[in-house]
């Protein structure tokens, strides 16, 4: 099979682009080109432009969410960003519940891969007494993730930053790898939304607080805004939004304020 054309590689970029609000830089043609390569071979097609033939005109939403497995990053991990999750636990959590007078909070964790992060905050609530009424709601644009998420079994390379009070409470060895009590795995609900999606943004709302961490950095400013906006009306009033620790909002939105809790700062609506 011949390389990617730069043509092809362009109107491919555009597609993924205006379907995700995921930009792929010239610098990363290569890897895009590496990724569908698998795809075409399953196809049984025989170029680059006979996918993108596939993509514009065969009207399949199958191959899309196929698209958007081979052409996300799904780099996650058990108790990530650990100084975020403390805010959220500690400060976070307690002020929500003691302004609401409720014993629930509304959690949504937005772009979740493999689980690893509504589960780590399902843990959290668990930990400290609180009673996951509600189930916590996990997306991803990745068909893909979602079903290894609900599966809920996972490497020694995701358990790493498991504190030991908590693998050994929530979790049981399954052959090399280790796989979630069920306790857990209960209270994550998960949906298949794509964030620049206003139809599908529209199905979660009222959350108290979303986690949309280390995604954003693969939109362009144009998709941010979109993205954030959305996030912004499923956040009830006084909401907060969490971002990655290397993240910022500062030319992206001024509809949510920055606050500053032991060092991390999260986002509030207000």
């Amino acid at each position: 099979m011949k390389a990617l054309q730069d043509n092809t590689f362009k109107q491919l970029r555009d597609f993924i682009y205006e379907r995700s609000g995921i930009f792929i830089s010239d610098s990363k043609k290569y890897l895009l080109e590496n990724r569908l390569t698998k795809r075409i071979q399953e196809k049984k097609l025989n170029s680059y432009e006979d996918y993108l033939y596939l993509l514009l005109y065969g009207n399949s939403t199958d191959e899309l969410m196929k698209l958007f497995d081979a052409v996300t990053t799904n780099e996650t991990f058990f108790f990530r960003e650990s100084q975020q999750l403390d805010v959220f636990i500690d400060h976070i959590v307690p002020s929500i519940l003691k302004k609401q007078g409720a014993k629930d909070i509304a959690i949504w964790s937005a772009a979740c891969s493999t689980g690893e992060e509504p589960y780590t905050l399902s843990m959290l609530l668990l930990e400290k007494g609180y009673i996951v009424k509600k189930e916590i709601v996990a997306s991803d644009i990745s068909e893909g993730t979602l079903e290894s998420a609900k599966k809920a079994v996972y490497n020694s390379y995701s358990i790493r930053n498991i504190p030991m009070q908590y693998l050994k409470k929530y979790f049981k060895p399954n052959g090399q790898n280790y796989e979630l009590s069920p306790i857990v795995k209960n209270t994550v609900k998960f949906m298949n939304i794509n964030l620049i999606d206003d139809r599908k943004m529209k199905l979660v709302t009222a959350k108290d607080v979303i986690f949309c961490r280390n995604v954003l950095i693969y939109f362009d400013d144009k998709a941010k805004q979109k993205a954030v906006s959305l996030l912004y009306d499923s956040l009830k009033p006084g909401g907060y939004l969490i971002i990655g620790l290397s993240e910022s909002l500062h030319n992206v939105t001024r509809a949510l304020k920055p606050v500053v809790i032991n060092k991390a700062v999260v986002y509030q609506r207000v």
